[in-house]
Parts: structure tokens; sequence; C-alpha cells
């Protein structure tokens, strides 16, 4: 047999967002992370993800840390390795859409303050929702990447994936993701999704799972052999349950194949070693909890996230309604069908799984239609795949409610003025007011935090100067 031709398939490492975000609630603090960076600079990663998703969030509100500085910092440390973040398309890194020029700041201030690749992403996978970010990464030089949200239904056939996948290479994409957040992709599916993406597009394809149902490794490794070039994984203190695939296990899988990604399995050891006294001590804590370590099946049997089975748990135990669980767990998929069939990823997921323990709890389907199925309905988040149920939409928004066709982004004027005006009094710096605009109330609170901080600092150093010295 003639040797085959070498493609070494490049690695995402993601330890410094996603690994901590889906087994720790994002809570690794930056002072753990930054003694590691110089020997994880050293390693080859094709880049370390380490910014954007539920970091911004976290780091202001739980940690009491300027996500900014953190980036800067992670800038200043790795000198020879591409930084990646995570962005919800017009949702930034927040809950709502903003206006074009929030989102052209934000990858402006991004880029400036070190990210090189943007992870574009929407939870309805419209094409509309992901221009604006798009051509502003374009337009700072940096490689825009889009993220389809995958997921199971009837809707989503391979044509589907191969028009969205050859849409996004239209609308000046670097890159293509297939962003499986649920581990839903089984290995066989992933050889003929990624062969049909390879042969459509001429762009770099990345493979993104979670390990929640346990076939990630596998899905990878047949996703390599069908052409992928870059696959995420986690160092393996956090590694498997809810985060990703090992790293050290995937770069042994292909070692001695064409597919040899050369990495040192030492220099991984070491970074292994770091990591894990701070994946013990979180268990120690109750913060790492033994049950997003193992596997769950029932993604697999109810094409339902992991984080959504927790949610709709929780649900239920606190209205004391713990043994109606498979009834809902019957419902999410009607009700999906109705909203038009969408990802189920933040925050569709959510909508739909707290629609469909209201439709079981209350006996009677849509007798409360919540806010948010209610904003589905009417558009407000983009186009669905499949149309809503119009029976349902007429039933709750009434016969003559206007429905948004448009992009949602279009009916939202500029906003960064008035945002800016809102903020003065705490703005120290430009990126101040795109922390705001995210998170209002989390950011005022972060700020009057940072300014006793600073009057702390500021009196020790008065102290020091006069001669007398604290305690």
């Amino acid at each position: 047999m003639a040797e085959m031709e070498k493609k070494p398939v490049k690695i995402t490492e993601t330890i410094l967002r996603d690994a901590h975000q889906s087994l720790i609630a994002t809570r690794m603090t930056t002072e753990q992370m930054l003694p590691i960076i110089d020997k994880m600079d050293k390693v080859g990663y094709h880049a370390v993800e380490c910014w954007g998703g539920a970091t911004f969030d976290a780091s202001l509100r739980f940690l009491k840390e300027d996500p900014w500085e953190r980036l800067r910092k992670f800038r200043d440390g790795f000198k020879n390795t591409k930084l990646q973040m995570l962005f919800r398309g017009q949702n930034i890194l927040g809950y709502r859409p903003y206006a074009d020029d929030v989102v052209e700041y934000f990858v402006q201030k991004s880029v400036a303050n070190g990210i090189d690749i943007i992870r574009i992403f929407d939870c309805l996978n419209d094409i509309r929702n992901l221009q604006t970010a798009v051509t502003a990464a374009n337009k700072e030089k940096a490689h825009a990447q889009v993220a389809m949200s995958y997921t199971l239904g009837d809707a989503y056939t391979l044509d589907y994936w191969v028009d969205l996948a050859k849409r996004i290479e239209d609308m000046g994409a670097n890159s293509i993701c297939v962003k499986d957040m649920a581990g839903l992709l089984c290995p066989y599916q992933a050889t003929e999704l990624v062969t049909a993406l390879k042969e459509a597009v001429d762009i770099p394809i990345e493979m993104h799972t979670h390990y929640t149902s346990g076939v990630a490794s596998m899905t990878y490794l047949k996703s390599v052999e069908a052409g992928a070039d870059i696959i995420d994984t986690a160092i393996s203190p956090f590694a498997l349950g809810t985060s990703q695939p090992a790293t050290e296990v995937m770069v042994e899988t292909f070692k001695g194949t064409p597919y040899d990604t050369g990495l040192d399995q030492k220099l991984l050891s070491e970074i292994a070693d770091y990591f894990r006294p701070i994946r013990d001590e979180a268990l120690d804590s109750g913060l790492l909890n033994p049950k997003n370590l193992g596997v769950n099946i029932k993604t697999l049997l109810y094409q339902v996230p992991g984080g959504m089975l927790s949610n709709l748990t929780s649900q239920l135990k606190e209205q004391g309604a713990e043994d109606k669980f498979y009834e809902v767990l019957e419902e999410v998929p009607r009700v999906r069908k109705d909203l038009g069939e969408p990802p189920l990823v933040t925050p569709s997921s959510q909508i739909v799984g707290t629609q469909a323990v209201f439709n079981v709890l209350m006996g009677e389907r849509y007798k409360m239609a919540t806010k948010e199925t209610k904003d589905i309905l009417a558009g407000k988040y983009g186009a669905t795949v499949k149309p809503v149920n119009a029976e349902l939409q007429k039933k709750i928004l009434g016969e003559n409610a206007e429905i948004i066709t448009c992009r949602p982004a279009d009916l939202i004027p500029n906003e960064l003025d008035t945002l800016r005006k809102e903020c003065e009094q705490w703005i120290q710096q430009d990126e101040d007011v795109l922390t705001y605009a995210l998170f209002p109330q989390v950011a005022v609170d972060f700020f009057k935090y940072r300014q006793a901080q600073q009057t702390k600092v500021d009196a020790t150093v008065a102290d020091t100067e006069n001669g007398s010295y604290p305690v």
C-alpha cells in the first residue's frame, strides 16, 4: 500500500475556557492560570481558547476580575500561540441582541487586546445574526471562524449542513467549526458530515464536541480520518464528562500515523500535573460535581444536552414534581417542533425546556407561555430552520401580532453613545463601556468594587510615604 500523505491534525486546547466552563462553572481564576502559560506556549497548539463564552460574566460576577485585564495578561504570556474566543453572534457574550455599533466595537477591542481567532455562532444558525461580527473580524484582520450549532431533527439533513457551510464560506468566514455542544454527533455520522463538508468548501473544518454521551473521542478519530483539520481537546485533568476529549489521548491516538500532531507528551504531562491539584481542590470543595465526569447516555436517547437535563431536573425538584421527568422529556421534542425546531443551545435550550415543564405541570399545553417562547414565535431571535406552528403563534400572540421577518438587529438603533453616557462616571478604560453594555448591573457592582480596592491601595501608599507602615 502506498504511504499516505502526511496531514497532521491541529489541536485547539480548551483548558482556559470551555473545559473549566463545562466542569467547574468557569470558576478558574486568572492567577491560577498564569503560572502555566509559559509551558503551554511551548506546546505548538493551533490555538488556545481562553476567552468569551461564560468567562466574561463569571470573571465579573463571581471572581471580581476584569476580563479585559485577564486577556491582556494572556497576550503578554503567549508569545507564540494564537488566542481564541467564543462569540455569540449579535448577542456578543450577553443574552440579548445588540446594535451593530456595539458588536463592531467589541470585536475591535477584543482584537486590540490580544484575540487572534473569533469563533462566532448563533443559537438558530441564522446567518443574518453572524454577518456583522464576521465583517468586523475581517476588518480587524482577525481570523473569523463561524460555528454551526450541530443538532438532530427532520430539518437537519446532510444537505442542510452543506448548504449552511457554503453560505458561511461566502459570507467571508476563514474557517468553519462544527459545534456539537450536546455530544450528539456519532462517529460514522461524523465521517459522512466531514466528507461532505470537505467536498463543498475550501476553508478549514474544526470539530468541537463534548464527552457527555461518551462517543466524542471516536467521533474525533473518524472526523480526522475524513479530513477534519483541527480538533478541540482539554488537558486530561479537566477532560471527559461534560468537557472535551483529553488532549494527551488524542495526541497518542494519532502518533505514528499520517495525522501525527507532533506534540510532546512530556510537556503535556507537565501541564496536566499543574492542573491536577486545581481539579482535586474543585472536587474537595464541591465545585466539581463527580456526576459531570460520567457518561450520560440520555443525551443521545432524548437529544437533550447535559446542561439542559440538569436544569429540567432542578426545575421539577423545586416544584416537587420529579415524577414528571419522563413526561417532560417527551414534551421537549414537541415544544421544539412548535418553535421551529431550533438547535438546543443557549438560550434556545432553556426556552424549550422551561416551556415543556410548564406544559406538563399546568396539565394543558401553552396555558402559560413564557416571555422567551413569545419572543421566538414573534421572530425576535431570528429565523428558525422550519416555520413555527402557525396556530400556536396566533393563539399566543393574537391574530394581528406583528411578526419580525427582518434581521432582529435591524430594529435596534446604534446604542454605544447612550451606553457610554449611562456609565461615564465609572469609565477608566475604553473597554468599560462594553463591560457595562453586556452586564449593566454586574458591571456597576464590579466598578464599585474596583474603586474601593484602588482607594485601599492609595491609602496604603500614602501611609508608606508618610513613614507610617500598616501593621
